[in-house]
């Protein structure tokens, strides 16, 4: 019973590595129930959870309005560096 018990019970660490896991490709079958049984009795990584779709969530948003912005402003100040340094150079 205590090695079923094992299988089935999550630590909370490894229940945060699966909701991160969660959030980038599909778990297992075995995976989803072990997080499932976890998250029914652990308010902590529920709350884990949700913070993290949130913040997954608000970070996708922000990269996708702002990316292109940040990418261009980059380029800008490579080519002002590569100038600074074709300068130094000669």
């Amino acid at each position: 019973m205590k090695k079923i018990m094992q299988l089935i019970m999550l630590s909370c660490k490894k229940a945060t590595e699966l909701i991160e896991k969660k959030l980038l490709t599909k778990l297992s079958f075995r995976e989803k129930v072990q997080l499932k049984m976890h998250k029914s009795l652990c308010d902590a990584c529920t709350a884990y959870e949700k913070q993290s779709k949130l913040m997954d969530e608000l970070l996708s948003k922000h990269i996708h309005n702002y990316g292109d912005n940040i990418k261009n402003e980059g380029i800008v100040e490579n080519e002002e560096l590569k100038k600074k340094i074709l300068e130094s150079i000669k």
